[in-house]
């Protein structure tokens, strides 16, 4: 069936619907991943986003069970070039396009993504609408004001806690949108675990008495997030306090630092990050649209992004405040920057 993918400016790009096939809006966004488009499409810090995928051919291991990071399709829609209609794997368990239709995704192929994702990274990210009809300005103009992602993570996070068992460390993990994998670097660290909805109050956090807070990633704006700045101000001096990504621009907003929105932000597995204390270069997976843009006072930068310069993680040794941008469970995305987890745990040792 014939498509369209119709930005906020007013650009149009003709293709093919796959998947599920109801209209749907969102946020514009691409991401440079060559794999790992089944974590993409589970990854909670894509809710409320259309995902462009800017590697050409996507599908062609199918979908496996085991490698998703939630419980579901997280994104709004799914743009590629082409999708390969016979996956071959011996993991493979359904196809990307029977999964898209399971979980009521729409997707839109055989566009120019080279071409739209250059739009993207000129005029930054943008409100999009994929649709199979004729919409008139009226319609497109209400299609787009009732877009809003600030409630992205009220609808991502858990509602119960989770209790996973372990003999070490015990920690605090807020989920503002976690990804699985993160949890299970975790669990393999042999950490006691809880993992507590994001807007948990202090004083449930506390009663558990952890050894650390961990702040994890999530979607949307931190700004959006008060009551999550809240609770880390009242953590932080009484607790160790780690986090990634979105938890990363909550502890810094925490302590005094400021947060701005990105023209297209970081998403995808290549983006080389500088340890400075190490003395050392990385290639990261990320994945986020905010970044911070002043360290609070009393913090020490500790990673720092060579594409751009913009900082990558922050050290508060006497508060003891330890977080990073990037995401160094890698789903998908190369490994080498999982030592972080390990620098998290010999932190709250040390302290």
């Amino acid at each position: 069936m014939k498509a369209k993918l119709i930005l906020e400016n007013g650009m149009i790009f003709h293709g093919e619907a796959f998947g599920y096939l109801e209209e749907t809006v969102g946020e514009l966004v691409f991401t440079t991943v060559m794999t790992g488009y089944q974590e993409v499409l589970t990854d909670p810090s894509y809710h409320g986003q259309i995902v462009v995928m800017t590697y050409p051919l996507i599908g062609n291991y199918g979908i496996n069970l085991e490698d998703m990071q939630s419980d579901r399709v997280r994104v709004k829609g799914f743009i590629i070039k082409e999708d390969a209609k016979l996956p071959n794997n011996f993991r493979c368990e359904i196809t990307l396009e029977a999964y898209l239709k399971q979980n009521k995704v729409m997707g839109l192929k055989n566009i120019d993504t080279r071409h739209l994702t250059r739009i993207i990274r000129d005029t930054g990210t943008k409100k999009a609408v994929i649709t199979t009809r004729d919409l008139s300005q009226e319609e497109l103009g209400n299609i787009f004001s009732s877009f809003s992602n600030s409630d992205a993570v009220k609808q991502v996070t858990r509602k119960d806690i989770l209790k996973i068992k372990g003999s070490k460390e015990k920690i605090a993990i807020i989920d503002f949108g976690i990804k699985k994998h993160i949890i299970e670097s975790f669990a393999k660290r042999n950490c006691d675990i809880r993992v507590f909805p994001a807007y948990t109050d202090y004083e449930t956090i506390m009663e558990y008495n952890p050894d650390a807070l961990f702040l994890s990633n999530g979607p949307g704006d931190p700004e959006d997030l008060p009551e999550a700045i809240e609770l880390v101000k009242k953590v932080i001096g009484k607790k160790p306090v780690i986090g990634i990504c979105l938890g990363h621009q909550i502890a810094a907003l925490a302590m005094g630092g400021k947060t701005a929105k990105m023209r297209f932000g970081h998403r995808g597995g290549n983006h080389p990050v500088k340890d400075i204390e190490k003395n050392k270069i990385y290639i990261s997976s990320q994945n986020h649209g905010y970044k911070v843009t002043e360290l609070p006072e009393g913090t020490e930068l500790s990673h720092v992004n060579l594409n751009d310069n913009s900082i990558e993680g922050m050290k508060n040794k006497e508060l003891k405040v330890y977080t990073v941008q990037f995401h160094p469970e890698a789903s998908p995305g190369p490994e080498e920057t999982a030592y972080i987890f390990d620098d998290f745990l010999n932190m709250i040792r040390e302290g």
